[in-house]
């Protein structure tokens, strides 16, 4: 391979700089490019290459907007440019800074986060769809961004977020469907993040609804709180153990765990966020909890141990036998739904309603909403399957309907083009297709016409179309013809033709 000759451009840049002092500005930014390209990707010297990169430098005074901005379009791709020339282009007006902002490989983590609290809101819609932005970058945009642009950080799927700053976005605009769905669709999202998604989601309806006077505000509270409860479950059906003690974690530190949504984990069916849940509150381990769950007399230190309320004791214990009589009764691998929670509930208001105590009047309410629950999910499911079950047939009865038409379609455009028997000369093909009385004698072996006749008591006569259509009746020639959609004829006519 020939090496490019070394370029000796003392003198050329000299030159350079002399004739695009008085040259207009298309002219400049055509030269300021293309000086650009030469010093990035050209082989100059040393000595060429100095000037070069100091006249570069002296073309950052420009006046001219296009040539600054022609000269960030060159520099913007290349991790040669000189780091003095990318940061004052980077500082430049936004239409000058955009390309360097979006693509350049030299401006570092602090040069972001300095362009991103300085620049204008442009600068950082623009900042947010970088390629592969740090945490650091991600949580300055998220401290400071607007709507906007958070949408487009949550759209990028390169950019890393630490989960406090992902629950930074949700805390200021997590009201706006746009960040909730563009936060939703990132496959990295923690699942404290969701559970607050979902909270917001709650908080808007509920709002709503309140600004409307569709509900009260203490029942919108306690909706709210149902809701969440429901929410936080449904997260960690969805994710793992991690997830789950992750989660766990969270809604202690944020003061959300409490004693009715470990009651109404494990009433659903959810011992692994009820294990994390004792786990994390007495500090004993995942294995020394598990076995105190299912032995009564040892629940009843870890009950204490994790601070829950004295009233709550029985309730849960009831609960706990409930779900371990009723997990070894059932098979492995069984699914949990609805009906099993409400035999759960049954068994454990039974043991509360027994209970003298007058704090357990609360448990017992809590434990009827928590029954009317089931059954209206129940019920809920119940309607989607009668539901899926009558759209299927609806379905089918529509595609039944469609195929009959398309086959009468057919029938009748097949009758359309078929020959006109009265005014076409039929041929020996065609009278068999058109004659099934024919066709069928025409293929019968003589034998079996013999031994026909012999049976009838007349003598065998020859397999011949003729001689059968004579000993038919009238009546039938006439029903057979109009069938076929020709007038009816005498006896003899019909003979006549047939000879």
């Amino acid at each position: 391979m020939r090496e490019r000759p070394t370029i000796k451009a003392s003198m050329i840049i000299r030159q350079f700089l002399a004739s695009t002092v008085n040259a207009p500005a298309d002219r400049r930014a055509q030269a300021a490019a293309a000086l650009a390209r030469a010093y990035l990707y050209g082989t100059l010297d040393e000595e060429a290459a100095w000037e070069a990169k100091t006249a570069l430098l002296t073309l950052l005074d420009d006046p001219a907007p296009v040539v600054r901005r022609a000269l960030a379009e060159a520099c913007a791709d290349s991790a040669r440019t000189p780091r003095p020339l990318v940061v004052a282009l980077s500082c430049d007006s936004f239409e000058v800074a955009e390309p360097i902002l979006a693509r350049s490989p030299v401006l570092t983590e602090a040069d972001l986060v300095e362009a991103a609290a300085l620049g204008e809101e442009l600068a950082r819609h623009v900042i947010a769809r970088r390629h592969h932005l740090t945490p650091a970058v991600s949580g300055a945009l998220a401290e400071i961004a607007d709507l906007d642009t958070l949408v487009a950080l949550a759209g990028n799927p390169t950019a890393r977020m630490t989960g406090g700053r992902v629950l930074r976005m949700i805390e200021r605009f997590g009201h706006e469907a746009s960040l909730r769905e563009a936060l939703l669709a990132r496959h990295d999202l923690p699942p404290e993040a969701r559970h607050a998604i979902a909270l917001a989601l709650t908080r808007a309806l509920s709002r709503f609804a309140l600004d409307r006077g569709w509900i009260g505000e203490a029942r919108c509270e306690r909706m709210n709180r149902e809701i969440a409860e429901r929410a936080t479950l449904d997260v960690c059906a969805d994710s793992g153990a991690a997830a789950t003690a992750r989660l766990v974690r969270y809604l202690r530190a944020t003061r959300q765990l409490n004693a009715g949504l470990i009651l109404r984990a494990i009433l659903s069916g959810q011992i692994e966020f009820a294990c994390n849940a004792f786990a994390d509150l007495s500090g004993l381990d995942h294995a020394s909890v598990s076995r105190a769950m299912r032995d009564p007399r040892s629940y009843a230190a870890l009950h204490r141990k994790s601070g829950l309320p004295d009233a709550l004791l029985p309730a849960v214990q009831a609960v706990l036998a409930a779900w371990w009589e009723t997990g070894r009764r059932m098979p492995a691998g069984t699914a949990r739904g609805p009906a099993l929670s409400r035999r759960m509930i049954a068994q454990t208001l039974a043991v509360c309603e027994a209970s003298d105590s007058p704090e357990i009047r609360t448990v017992i309410a809590l434990l009827t909403r928590f029954d009317t629950e089931a059954a209206r999910d129940e019920a809920r499911e119940a309607a989607r399957a009668i539901l899926a079950e009558a759209t299927a047939r609806e379905a089918a009865e529509r595609q039944r309907l469609a195929d009959d038409a398309a086959w009468r379609e057919a029938l009748a455009a097949q009758r359309d083009t078929a020959p006109d028997l009265e005014t076409t000369a039929p041929t020996a093909a065609d009278a068999r297709r058109t004659d099934p009385v024919g066709a069928i004698l025409d293929v019968l072996p003589g034998q079996i016409l013999d031994w026909f006749r012999a049976e009838r008591g007349k003598p065998a006569a020859p397999a011949v179309p003729e001689t059968v259509l004579a000993d038919l009746d009238v009546a039938l020639m006439a029903e057979f013809r109009a069938s076929r959609g020709r007038p009816g004829k005498s006896a003899d006519a019909d003979v006549a033709i047939a000879a």
